[in-house]
C-alpha cells in the first residue's frame, strides 16, 4: 500500500508533478514527494509552487467538467473565489478563520508565517478533496457574501 496523500503539484511555470505527498505542513519551505511509479522520494521547494492539489485519483475524469457555482454542495465554510497570477480561477470554500487581514493574506497574525490556505472545491463531482493554495501564485481572493 502506497504511503502519504494522493497530490498533484503545479508549479508557476506550467510544470505538474503527480505522486504521494508525505509530512506536508502549511509553513513548510520544502515538501517529500513520492511520484507515482517512484520508489525514492523528492524533495520540492515550495517557493516555485502554485498549489498542492489533494485528489481521489491521479487520472481524473477529462469528461467531467468541474461545476463553479456554489448552490451544488453544502456549504462548508466561507464562499471564496481565486484567481490565480496564470489567469486560472477556482471556487470553494475556506472553512475556519479567513487567513488574512484586510484582504492581504500575507500579514497573518501568527508567530509563524503561512504560504498560503486550504481551498474545498464547491463542486462534489470534483477530483479534488481539497486544495492548498500558495500565496505567491495568487492575483486576488474575493470572500463572496
Amino acid at each position: 500500500m502506497e504511503q502519504g496523500e494522493k497530490a498533484v503539484l503545479r508549479f508557476l511555470d506550467g510544470t505538474i508533478l503527480k505522486g504521494y505527498l508525505e509530512g506536508f505542513t502549511e509553513e513548510a519551505m520544502e515538501i517529500t514527494l513520492r511520484a507515482v511509479g517512484a520508489k525514492t522520494r523528492t524533495t520540492v521547494d515550495t517557493d516555485g509552487l502554485k498549489a498542492i492539489f489533494f485528489v481521489k485519483t491521479f487520472e481524473g475524469d477529462r469528461q467531467y467538467s468541474e461545476k463553479k457555482s456554489y448552490g451544488i454542495r453544502k456549504a462548508r465554510g466561507r464562499r471564496t473565489f481565486v484567481k490565480f497570477k496564470d489567469g486560472e480561477d477556482m471556487v470553494g470554500f475556506i472553512e475556519g478563520k479567513v487567513p488574512w487581514e484586510k484582504g492581504f493574506f500575507l500579514s497573518v497574525q501568527r508567530t509563524k508565517k503561512l504560504k498560503g490556505f486550504y481551498l474545498l472545491p464547491a463542486d462534489d463531482g470534483s477530483n479534488n478533496n481539497r486544495v492548498f493554495v500558495f500565496a505567491g501564485a495568487v492575483r486576488d481572493v474575493t470572500i463572496v457574501p
